[in-house]
């Protein structure tokens, strides 16, 4: 039952993240810390619908059980990325911050969906 409440929780978190994220993506202009994170991270602005694409998929496919690992996969995926790209620019701390990101959709993995019987 507990591990339900967590996965539930956990969802909800991941959910909203990923629709933030999505938000963010489409207000590039408005944050200038995001365009500089991405320059740091020689990212191309126009590789941002891609990232807003897959972090809608990941938003929808972890609400359900069918879909649930694909989504939690893709989740870490991107986020690995995000990882390996920051260590390529010297740049520690944004790797170092991803990690307990990376290890909600592990967590979610291993606790499985809620409404899965």
């Amino acid at each position: 039952m507990i591990s339900k409440i967590i996965s539930s929780i956990l969802i909800v978190v991941t959910v909203v993240l990923q629709l933030k994220h999505f938000w963010d993506g489409l207000h590039l202009d408005k944050s200038p810390e995001a365009l500089k994170m991405l320059a740091e991270l020689n990212i191309n602005r126009s590789y941002m619908p891609y990232f807003g694409i897959a972090t809608i998929l990941v938003a929808i496919f972890v609400l359900f059980p069918k879909t649930f690992f694909i989504g939690n996969l893709l989740n870490a995926l991107t986020i690995v990325m995000i990882m390996a790209l920051a260590l390529r620019a010297d740049n520690y701390k944004i790797a170092l911050m991803e990690i307990p990101f990376l290890l909600i959709p592990l967590v979610l993995i291993w606790l499985k969906h809620p409404l899965k019987s």
